[in-house]
């Protein structure tokens, strides 16, 4: 039996103009369905709503048994990591313009969202990363990543030594840009962009793409995601990297820091409308098959 979906979550693009509509149109649909209803306290400052709960995102979690992200994939993204502990699934509607991971359009609110209610939907298990900066045998940051971990040159015009090993086992060493460590969720964000491969979403894989190598037979590679990944630095002078994790930046990573990737044990459970396709989603966004039917 499908589980039923009482206090609902819901997490906005709050800088996207057309959000307060939105929402407000999801708010009142799921009123009139006796759900309980809470809305992120950034998203429900800009709602002419009045008497409406509200929460800090990082809490939201706690309080919900579903959580709606309305905006493009950043807010998909934001509204994952601020759950992923909490083994809530999580639904996106679609207010960006590419949208891998939101599939469902504000004109198919009432449709596809009722019918994802009554327990007519698809469940897709997504994991993320985990990245640690260790400086002098401590950690000095932790963040988790949908998408993708980077490591990239920062404030210096010259390419940096990246020293790589998965499992404790040397994997090479590469002057370049900077090193792309993508999960298949990712595999069509920064990686694709950067020559990676497409990895469908049920692989259990990560791809490892190099950034601008020095040399040019450096190519990317697929690991499987239960590897542990340890990038360090290997060159004479001291010059920081920035690590990212998805949009967010870890500034200011020195030379003799050790940076640790691994996958996040529980995965994000995600709820697509029936007849959710991979591969439809890669035609329409990657514009593939033009010209020609389907």
């Amino acid at each position: 039996m499908r589980h039923t979906f009482k206090t609902i979550g819901i997490i906005g693009k709050h800088s996207d103009p057309r959000i307060a509509e939105t929402i407000s149109n999801v708010h009142q649909f799921l009123l009139q369905k006796n759900h309980t209803i809470i809305v992120d306290s950034k998203s429900a400052a800009q709602l002419p709503l009045k008497s409406i709960q509200s929460s800090h995102i990082e809490s939201m979690g706690e309080k919900c048994d579903l959580m709606i992200a309305i905006g493009g994939d950043g807010t998909f993204l934001a509204a994952t990591r601020a759950i992923v502990k909490y083994n809530i699934p999580l639904i996106g509607i679609n207010l960006g313009r590419l949208g891998f991971l939101v599939d469902i359009s504000p004109e198919q609110i009432q449709s596809k969202l009722n019918a994802i209610l009554e327990g007519n939907y698809l469940e897709e298990k997504r994991f993320l990363l985990h990245a640690k900066i260790i400086r002098d045998e401590q950690v000095i940051h932790e963040q988790t990543a949908v998408n993708e971990v980077v490591v990239h040159r920062w404030i210096t015009p010259s390419m940096i030594e990246i020293v790589t090993h998965i499992d404790g086992v040397y994997l090479n060493s590469q002057r370049s840009d900077g090193l792309i460590i993508s999960t298949p969720t990712g595999s069509t964000a920064y990686s694709l962009s950067a020559g990676g491969p497409i990895l469908h979403p049920s692989l259990n894989a990560l791809v490892l793409v190099p950034l601008s190598p020095h040399t040019l037979s450096n190519r990317p590679i697929v690991i499987d995601d239960s590897s542990e990944i340890e990038i360090s630095f290997c060159q004479a002078k001291q010059i920081n990297a920035l690590v990212t994790c998805d949009h967010l930046e870890i500034p200011d990573v020195l030379i003799s820091d050790k940076i640790l990737i691994k996958k996040v044990p529980n995965p994000i459970r995600i709820l697509h409308p029936e007849g959710h396709d991979f591969f439809h989603i890669l035609r329409k966004k990657l514009n593939w098959s033009g010209g020609y039917p389907i």
